[in-house]
């Protein structure tokens, strides 16, 4: 080894010696040492070619796990910072990411410093835990790809998606969601909003009635209203929208958005009964817009059938998306429309252009196919049902008198109830506030409702967050209320 070398494994060492963890905080000990690590190579503290220690001595050094020390090196190869070699163990990278080249100094902001992301605060809902993505496979694929794109990827893309995504979607609804579907019905979107905005440009004319539930998902209200539809909100039950009071209330109403799996928030079920009567009501020349937000994370039994599987009047048009599954920062969710309705969705998907970046569809594809999506969905579904039980517990054993919460079979988050006791002495919004003081992120079930007198509770999502961090939260936010 040259003298070099020699001097930059010393410099690693030291640097390696000096890494501390916070073991009482909110962020995961592996990110905690990705996040260094990448950051003493972006600092030249550890050069390029230099071998890092293996997964079981830095794991001793730090008191660590191995496979806590095996997800972060993971992750750090697949953003490219890190090379393993057969035989040989874990380098840096001789050719780093662009974004790693140079580490210049900060310069002084000339006006306002602008905010820096911050990581997610504990029961923020609807965060999935970044840490079971799989950065290095899907970073392997993406390498794969695009190192030597098809004459295909380089042609003007496709409004509707790249095929092969869209074939592996339709494969995928079979089998999860009882969805009998072909590629031609499957659009791309850049998201659950995205896909909200495509049908009301599509399907509904401005000034036609749309009815919504309340409470319910903000952002789809918000894409009916740019439109020009005019929303009507209706209050659920524990069996969800009430199906029959709706439909006698607005005669004349267009359609409906509902989310019959598990509705959003309150997580009710809409039974067999009241799915026929609203599939018997859009026979009638109507549209349903049915949201499946997170169907896969079912912890007891096989996921429900989708309202659209039981739809044989072409009325229904299904929403889902990524973002609960991998990633919000992929931007990619998909909407399948009946064979009757995909022209006119078809007609505003080439008039809008493609929405969704096309540069990791290809790889989710590939990912799909090979049944690793599958497999990550079920490793998911084991820790985010782990991560409920931890949270229930910690609420039974903390919060007694002030909070009760109630095992789900499915989601991401819990609906916490506020005790006679505490909702004496404030309201749910209050205990926002007094959470957010003490930082935590519990929000406020009556900040959901559009009309009609709210129910008190706080959101509690639980999925992006591991079970130490969950019992942080509830005891930070208990000492908040008591």
């Amino acid at each position: 080894m040259s003298n070099k070398s020699n001097m930059n494994k010393a410099n690693l060492d030291t640097s390696l010696a000096a890494l501390t963890l916070n073991r009482g905080g909110d962020r995961p000990l592996h990110a905690q040492i990705v996040e260094q690590l990448r950051r003493l190579i972006l600092l030249g503290a550890a050069a390029g070619g230099v071998r890092l220690p293996s997964s079981r001595s830095l794991a001793a050094g730090l008191s660590v796990s191995r496979i806590t020390v095996t997800q972060a090196y993971d992750q750090l190869s697949g953003e490219g910072y890190l090379e393993g070699r057969p035989g040989a163990g874990m380098f840096v990278a001789e050719d780093l990411p662009d974004v790693a080249l140079q580490s210049p100094a900060p310069k002084p902001a000339r006006h306002a410093k602008a905010d820096s992301p911050k990581p997610y605060t504990t029961f923020q809902p609807g965060i999935p835990d970044y840490t079971l993505f799989p950065h290095a496979q899907f970073g392997r694929l993406l390498d794969r790809i695009w190192r030597a794109p098809s004459a295909d990827l380089l042609a003007n893309p496709d409004p509707l998606g790249w095929g092969p995504l869209r074939e592996a979607i339709a494969a995928h609804l079979a089998i999860w969601r009882g969805l009998d579907c072909s590629l031609d019905q499957v659009v791309i979107t850049s998201g659950a909003a995205d896909g909200f905005d495509l049908v009301a440009r599509a399907i509904w004319r401005a000034e036609d009635e749309v009815i919504v539930e309340t409470p319910g998902y903000t952002p789809m209200r918000d894409a009916l209203t740019r439109a020009g539809i005019r929303a009507r909100a209706h209050g659920v039950d524990d069996q969800g929208l009430h199906v029959e009071a709706v439909l006698a209330a607005y005669p004349k109403a267009a359609g409906a958005v509902v989310t019959p799996s598990r509705h959003y928030p309150t997580g009710a079920t809409m039974p067999p009964q009241r799915r026929l009567a609203l599939l018997e009501w859009a026979a009638e020349g109507r549209v349903i817009v049915e949201d499946d937000y997170d169907s896969e994370f079912r912890y007891q039994g096989a996921p429900l059938p989708s309202l659209a599987s039981l739809d044989q009047g072409g009325a229904v048009i299904y929403l889902g998306s990524f973002s609960k599954v991998l990633s919000p920062a992929l931007r990619i969710g998909f909407l399948v429309a009946p064979e009757a309705l995909m022209p006119r969705i078809s007609k505003a998907a080439a008039r809008l252009g493609p929405r969704a970046s096309l540069i990791p569809q290809p790889a989710l594809a590939a990912f799909m196919e090979s049944g690793d999506f599958a497999r990550h969905i079920r490793r998911m579904r084991r820790a985010y049902s782990t991560r409920q039980k931890a949270l229930l517990a910690a609420l039974a054993a903390e919060a007694q008198g002030l909070l009760v919460a109630k095992p789900d079979p499915a989601g991401m988050h819990l609906i916490a109830k506020l005790t006679p006791d505490l909702a004496g002495r404030m309201t749910d919004r209050d205990v926002e506030a007094r959470g957010a003081e003490a930082g935590v992120i519990a929000r406020a079930l009556s900040n959901y409702y559009t009309e009609g007198p709210p129910q008190q509770g706080l959101v509690l999502g639980y999925a992006g967050f591991d079970e130490a961090a969950l019992a942080a939260g509830v005891a930070k936010l208990v000492a908040a209320l008591r």
